[in-house]
């Protein structure tokens, strides 16, 4: 657990509810389409969000998918107008569920990205090991987030992001840089499977929202997709995670939410991070994994080639 980082704010700064260019830190208490209409074009360097995934839950209105998909077209061309030609859209989604049958909604979303000359630049997997427990198909443990920019000549800032390199002492062993290092000494490409845990009930960044998004996730795409000073929007705003991670690293922070009582709560947390009492959880830190910690899974049953009831090894080295 850590505290908010260093900001660029001051405790006693404003957080408005229109916004303007002269801002800081806009939560605006409606749709995000009135929201994008009173942006000017190209004025924002990255848009980040998690979208209702339309499966039902108590802040979006179930709906057939070709309406939600015409409701999200018309946020995402906005979001497109708005964004700067620099600039980088991250749309953060799971699956649609139709009476049992999933539909990967980053599929059915991408022709409108297609459509209006994104293009994408990584299909990132989120994988986090807690979620429903399914009984008729594998259980989700996963969601993707599709990267797309506007153009050719985009913001990306790799090291900001590099993740510990896995052989760190490599070194080449012939040819003429034989004996130096041959990773990047300040670290690897974090690629784009992504193991952070999501925001569950012992999370340290739980609140009533079903569907929070950790911090720490919108870290790394604020701080790879855009530079200090630029504007970071989340159309679809929750609790408040996207402004967080922009002013951590010192960018400006937009969003919409609807529901009055998420408005409340995303205003709350972020003077949280302004007055550095947020507790989230730390991108350096790794994931839990309960052996190295000492403690015992629960050993599962198998059957042998005999068809009888064996356990697993514990101390078998083949992973």
């Amino acid at each position: 657990m850590i505290k908010g980082g260093e900001t660029l704010f001051s405790r006693s700064h404003e957080i408005a509810d229109e916004f303007a260019l002269s801002e800081t830190i806009v939560v605006y208490p409606g749709d995000c389409i009135e929201l994008l209409k009173s942006i000017p074009d190209e004025s924002l360097q990255l848009i980040v969000t998690s979208p209702p995934y339309n499966i039902g839950k108590e802040y979006e209105k179930k709906l057939h998918l070709d309406l939600y998909l015409e409701q999200q077209a018309r946020v995402i061309k906005e979001c497109a107008r708005v964004l700067t030609p620099t600039g980088s859209v991250c749309w953060q989604v799971g699956n649609y569920v139709d009476r049992g049958s999933i539909i990967p909604l980053d599929a059915v979303l991408y022709p409108i990205f297609s459509e209006i000359g994104f293009k994408m630049r990584n299909r990132i997997i989120w994988h986090f090991e807690h979620g429903l427990h399914c009984s008729q198909r594998f259980s989700g443990r996963y969601e993707t987030i599709i990267w797309f920019t506007k153009s050719d000549d985009y913001v990306f800032n790799l090291d900001p992001v590099r993740i510990p390199q896995k052989y760190p002492q490599k070194k080449h062993f012939k040819g003429p840089k034989a004996g130096q290092y041959s990773c990047n000494p300040l670290g690897k490409n974090p690629g784009d499977l992504w193991i952070i845990p999501n925001v569950k009930n012992n999370h340290v960044e739980k609140t009533e929202h079903p569907c929070q998004f950790p911090v720490e996730l919108i870290e790394r795409l604020v701080l790879s997709l855009s530079n200090e000073g630029d504007w970071v929007l989340d159309p679809f705003l929750g609790t408040g995670t996207s402004i967080i991670a922009a002013i951590r690293h010192k960018r400006r922070g937009v969003g919409a939410e609807t529901l009055p009582n998420y408005v409340r709560l995303a205003r709350q947390r972020i003077q949280q991070e302004i007055d550095c009492t947020l507790r989230t959880r730390p991108m350096t830190r790794q994931v839990f994994v309960p052996v190295n910690a000492g403690n015992n899974p629960t050993v599962v049953p198998r059957k042998n080639d005999f068809g009888q009831m064996t356990l697993f090894d514990n101390n078998s080295k083949d992973e």
